[in-house]
């Protein structure tokens, strides 16, 4: 697919909206680079965690996040097709995945210096196109004038179902209620921020994935794909 033009493709959705899984076979499938966004709000959230800056159920010391940014810094380490985060050299894939973590971010990626921090970041990212990058604002915010845009949903239960699967096979002592709280918390969080709240981009194909197989939105997405690039040439 060298022939083809590189372009960016924004995925948006809730949390546990099976956005990440889409994003990173789209992008393996394509040859693009895959960029988690929601990674890297995760990294900020730990390495606070870790500092005593924030915890579940006490609201983060702002001025001290905002004061560590110049110190924190996020990339991905792609080892054949696995990918990890890495916080300051260090891979914390499992740590960010914690409901610890869950219960915790959308404080953070709330306060609007960290969402600068992140969005120059991430812009950055882009700037040679052929990315696919999933989040909540990257349609919206970050890459405003992306080539292919979609957004993600699913109802609470279905997200929830899907979240505590994961959390168990990690071995994760949780319950199913703990896990959908924490996504409907997460969601109003998201949907109410005052920087880049979560919201369906005018221009994006909106994909209800609530009764489809991960290889059932696998192959959709793969097709818009196929359309979009077929409409630009």
């Amino acid at each position: 697919m060298s022939s083809e033009p590189k372009i960016i493709i924004a995925i948006d959705g809730y949390s546990s909206s099976g956005k990440s899984t889409m994003a990173r076979r789209l992008a393996s499938e394509i040859g693009y680079r895959y960029i988690d966004s929601g990674a890297m709000y995760r990294a900020v959230t730990l390495w606070a965690m870790r500092h005593g800056m924030v915890a579940q159920g006490v609201d983060p010391d702002v001025d001290a996040i905002v004061a560590a940014l110049p110190d924190i810094s996020i990339d991905f380490l792609v080892d054949g097709n696995s990918q990890s985060t890495t916080l300051n050299g260090e891979i914390v894939e499992t740590d960010i995945r914690t409901l610890e973590v869950s219960n915790c971010v959308s404080p953070v990626a709330a306060i609007p210096q960290v969402r600068h921090a992140l969005v120059r970041m991430q812009q950055s990212m882009g700037e040679r196109k052929g990315i696919v990058m999933d989040g909540r604002d990257i349609g919206t915010v970050v890459f405003p004038d992306a080539e292919m845009k979609v957004f993600c949903d699913a109802s609470a239960e279905r997200r929830a179902e899907r979240r505590y699967k994961e959390l168990v096979e990690k071995g994760a002592g949780v319950t199913f209620e703990e896990v959908l709280d924490n996504v409907r918390t997460r969601d109003h969080i998201d949907e109410t921020r005052a920087e880049g709240p979560l919201r369906c981009a005018d221009d994006a194909v909106r994909l209800d994935n609530s009764s489809m197989t991960i290889d059932e939105q696998n192959s959709w997405l793969l097709d818009l794909y196929r359309s979009r690039i077929s409409s630009l040439g």
